[in-house]
């Protein structure tokens, strides 16, 4: 059976698309990134929570601040991308469930009223939204480099507060020379899929 989106989205969207790991100078827009977020915003979450934030690190005083919390092997890619993008989960995202679940408000008080119900929900669905990011990177034509490679205690400090925990870092722009690193194997079906 074949699937609906044409082959060539499937390519552009997941058989090609790897992680880069060089970028060329050209710069990404904020008319890109606005119209990635557009197209991913549309994801799933529970209760349409909503809680991805981003903070896009493009001035050169930011980018030598991220530059320092990173893994030493990630560095020199992330202080050469084009664009960088912190992904966070926002814990106090219930603030926007009235608006974001105006048929459900009461979801705000009634499953969301601890922080740790909150940081727990927050994690899982901020990682979905992070996933539908980097899809929406690959659909604007251009190739992300998401990492988890830093200090997340240094990152929260340096560019969030305690109401949001820092995801991961992504690189975004155009793959440069030698992007890739060989493709990875994947586990076949059988491997993964379990009928009961």
């Amino acid at each position: 059976m074949s699937l609906a989106l044409d082959p060539a989205a499937q390519d552009l969207l997941f058989r090609e698309a790897r992680t880069a790991n060089t970028f060329t100078d050209e710069p990404v827009t904020d008319e890109q990134v606005q119209a990635i977020y557009d197209l991913v915003k549309f994801g799933p979450t529970a209760f349409n929570q909503s809680p991805l934030r981003v903070v896009l690190v493009r001035s050169a005083e930011g980018r030598e601040r991220l530059v320092r919390h990173m893994a030493e092997g990630n560095r020199p890619k992330t202080a050469t991308a084009p664009l960088v993008a912190i992904l966070a989960a926002d814990n106090e995202f219930h603030e926007e469930l009235p608006a974001l679940l105006p048929h459900f408000p009461q979801a705000k008080d009634m499953f969301f009223a601890e922080r740790p119900v909150r940081e727990s929900a927050a994690g899982l669905n901020a990682a979905l939204q992070a996933a539908y990011f980097i899809i929406g990177v690959r659909a604007a034509g251009l190739a992300a480099g998401p990492m988890t490679g830093y200090d997340p205690a240094g990152i929260q400090k340096e560019f969030l507060d305690g109401d949001h925990t820092p995801l991961m870092v992504v690189n975004i722009g155009k793959p440069g020379e030698e992007a890739w690193f060989p493709r990875s194997p994947r586990l076949s079906f059988d491997e993964v899929v379990t009928t009961v």
